[in-house]
């Protein structure tokens, strides 16, 4: 039987942001909507509807009655849990729509259980593991990485994070009380230095695939790739200073008073709660610090790959472009 199907609405892309992303706000804003914590509780049958919906879109085909509303939310929970280089579903836990539930609980229970030794290396090691799948699920999907490379990549940062953690909790045994609860936020930056570039080091050894302005393969850039990782980098240590940083500040004086002496219990639910709600900003606020379509002046590239673009184009390529990953 033939089933009549709707045009999409007239210069409408499916695909196109629904704000300004060269600007800040713009991409804070379109990250607030990605990453909603409340996408991650959606069922996968909605998901696969959503998916059916923008591919249908793309195609120019749309089931009858279909309005713009129904097509932006769908974009919402698309990008919210499809890869954007191979339009796969991504695993619940590396959704960045999960790192407000998943961050709360883990950077809590971090800054709870930060004095005993076996804590530290307990709450440390749940985090790394945490982080290694966000970073595989979050890479560009364009560079394949191995399972040895994936475990290599996982053990060198749980041991440089609980390196960082025993040393400077054996550190700050007689410093103030404060610098002790700051040794978790010092080991989740110095493992996200190490994490993220060793779960994505064949981007840097092969490069990343970088295109024109219209999408246009050009060749592959292992300078790209650097300044994405480094991005990459820069933004999950801003994403987690703010609640490990001024939370402990916070807890400390709360401590002194005499209520919250006698709730001892209700410290670590505290905490994840505040935690919570420093991610739900923080989360898409750090997404948002650089474009996720990435951009390289063709001078900065590799020589051999500038000349090639050069022969081909001259230089109506000034810049080429490439996803950075998050």
């Amino acid at each position: 039987t033939h089933i009549e199907m709707a045009t999409v609405p007239l210069g409408f892309n499916i695909d196109a942001p629904c704000w300004d992303q060269s600007t800040f706000v713009g991409r804070l804003k379109h990250f607030l909507n990605i990453t909603d914590p409340r996408t991650a509780l959606v069922p996968e049958e909605e998901l696969d509807r959503a998916r059916a919906l923008v591919e249908g879109c793309r195609a120019g085909l749309l089931p009858p009655g279909s309005s713009q509303e129904q097509l932006l939310y769908a974009k919402k929970l698309y990008d919210s849990a499809f890869h954007p280089d191979s339009g796969e579903k991504m695993n619940l836990i590396g959704r960045m729509s999960f790192q407000v539930p998943g961050g709360m609980a883990l950077t809590g229970c971090m800054l709870q259980f930060y004095r005993t030794l076996p804590a530290v290396v307990f709450w440390q090691w749940v985090n790394q593991s945490f982080n290694a799948i966000v970073n595989y699920t979050n890479r560009n999907a364009a560079s394949p990485i191995s399972l040895r490379q994936i475990g290599v990549a996982y053990v060198t940062a749980t041991g440089t994070a609980l390196a960082t953690a025993v040393g400077l909790n054996l550190y700050t045994k007689r410093a103030p009380l404060l610098l002790a609860r700051w040794v978790p936020f010092a080991a989740v930056a110095a493992a996200n230095c190490v994490n993220i570039p060793m779960m994505r080091q064949q981007e840097i050894i092969n490069g990343v695939t970088v295109t024109d302005g219209d999408n246009n393969e050009l060749g592959h850039s292992r300078r790209a790739a650097v300044k994405g990782i480094a991005q990459v980098v820069v933004s999950r240590i801003t994403m987690a200073a703010p609640g490990m940083i001024i939370l402990p500040i916070i807890m400390e004086r709360l401590e002194k008073f005499p209520f919250m002496q006698r709730i001892r219990v209700l410290h670590g639910p505290l905490q994840m709660l505040l935690c919570g709600g420093f991610l739900l900003f923080m989360v898409p606020a750090a997404c948002a610090l650089f474009p996720q379509r990435c951009s390289l002046a063709l001078a900065d590239l590799e020589p051999e790959l500038r000349d090639s673009i050069m022969a081909k184009h001259g230089d109506k390529v000034p810049y080429v472009y490439f996803n950075k990953g998050l």
